[in-house]
């Protein structure tokens, strides 16, 4: 229950300042992660959690399900076609060349062998909007650059999970029984996305009844019940949770929009409690001894991994398109690891690979720069597009929270994100 009460009190401190964060560099996510930090092993000694602990796995593994699961409603079916290649280039170039240049550096920075080496790079490669949610979050901010991030960073995670097992089972104890466990990868992979396509239409086909329907009370339910479901049967089956819960969410959005409308505002709250726990968990992970046994070498891996790799993928991958210098300056910086790497990067641990324990030092120092680089300064890259109304609070000085007259919200209503129904 000490958990429980540490992560009350992080929560209510996050609250009251979150007014702040949203104009600051002070970030919410940041306070989770200091939290956790200060409470655990390494410091106050109040929780005691090892990356092996149940509570590690299984908050990390929901926060990652109901961040897909919301993101995946973000999805638009229709503008996504009309607005495909953008995304299609950070996917299909950016994210390779990410991935190979985690590898390169890690094997030559830090000397792990080249398969742990392309399995860093698979584990880092995934991108989380999370992070980066004054730009994510903003229609003042272009809708192209808003969609790409959101797409890229919502379908990379699904993309980077079987080259994640692939490169285990190759790395491991098992490494000469690959074949079948790349069978076996495959089959949870097409579970997965069996489920969370034929769940929301199932679902959707139950309502086309005249005697079912919920109440308006209870519509935000209804997705709720989706998830649920969907996340028991695909731990049930073993088939592969993440990628079922962001189809899902596509799903249900393209056969119910009016279930999507009605569970956002619930979704986007149980989201972010998810998230929080899960980063409060993960906080408590990283103790001085962890930073201690990171090398040099690993260090300067972290740093190349935020400035240079992910930035200088995406950058070649948006060589000619219609994205100005400012757009793809801003496009390449936000590439945070987060829940996807954090969920994968255990996965390592777990596995009991030779060089598994190097390996996941080097992530979880990475994720933990990356949140902090990256939730620090959305808010002051988010200026630049002149997003002045960040924090909703009635009162402030700078006029937050006071509702724009109509031009600006027809203005809105224009430059919709077309990543967003």
């Amino acid at each position: 229950m000490v958990l429980v009460a540490v992560f009350g009190v992080a929560l209510l401190v996050a609250v009251l300042l979150s007014g702040l964060a949203a104009r600051t560099v002070l970030s919410t996510s940041f306070l989770f992660l200091v939290g956790g930090a200060l409470v655990s092993d390494g410091f106050l000694g109040l929780i005691h959690i090892s990356p092996d602990s149940d509570i590690v796995s299984v908050t990390a593994d929901l926060a990652l399900f109901a961040v897909l699961f919301t993101d995946g409603m973000h999805v638009s079916f229709p503008k996504l076609r009309e607005n495909w290649k953008n995304p299609a280039r950070a996917l299909g170039l950016g994210m390779p060349l990410a991935f190979v240049g985690m590898a390169l550096i890690t094997h030559y920075l830090v000397g792990l062998d080249w398969t742990t080496s392309f399995l860093v790079g698979a584990v880092l490669a995934p991108t989380d909007p999370v992070f980066a949610s004054a730009i994510v979050g903003r229609k003042e901010v272009p809708a192209k650059l808003r969609q790409l991030l959101n797409v890229e960073s919502g379908i990379n995670d699904g993309l980077a999970l079987p080259i994640v097992l692939v490169l285990i089972a190759a790395a491991g104890p098992t490494a000469g029984h690959a074949e079948a466990s790349i069978g076996m990868i495959g089959l949870e992979l097409g579970l997965g996305l069996a489920f969370g396509i034929v769940l929301p239409l199932f679902v959707a086909g139950l309502l086309k009844f005249k005697l079912l329907g919920a109440e308006p009370k209870l519509q935000p339910l209804l997705p709720l019940a989706v998830g649920v479901i969907l996340y028991g049967l695909c731990h049930l089956t073993h088939a592969n949770p993440y990628l079922a819960a962001f189809s899902a969410g596509a799903v249900l959005t393209a056969v119910s929009p009016e279930a999507k409308t009605a569970f956002e505002p619930l979704g986007e709250a149980l989201a972010e409690l998810a998230k929080f726990a899960a980063l409060l968990v993960f906080g408590a992970l990283l103790t001085p001894q962890l930073f201690g046994d990171l090398s040099f070498g690993g260090y300067v891996v972290v740093f190349l991994a935020i400035v240079l790799v992910r930035p200088a993928s995406m950058l070649l991958s948006l060589v000619g398109t219609r994205f100005d210098r400012r757009e793809k300056l801003v496009a390449a910086w936000f590439g945070p690891k987060g829940f996807a790497s954090v969920v994968y990067g255990l996965l390592v641990l777990q596995a009991g690979i030779p060089q598994g324990e190097e390996a996941y030092t080097l992530i979880a120092v990475c994720i933990a720069a990356s949140i902090i680089a990256h939730s620090s300064t959305d808010v002051p890259i988010a200026r630049l597009f002149n997003v002045d109304d960040l924090a909703g609070i009635p009162g402030d000085d700078d006029g937050a929270g006071i509702p724009r007259d109509e031009g600006a919200a027809a203005e809105d209503t224009d430059e919709r994100d077309p990543a967003r129904p």
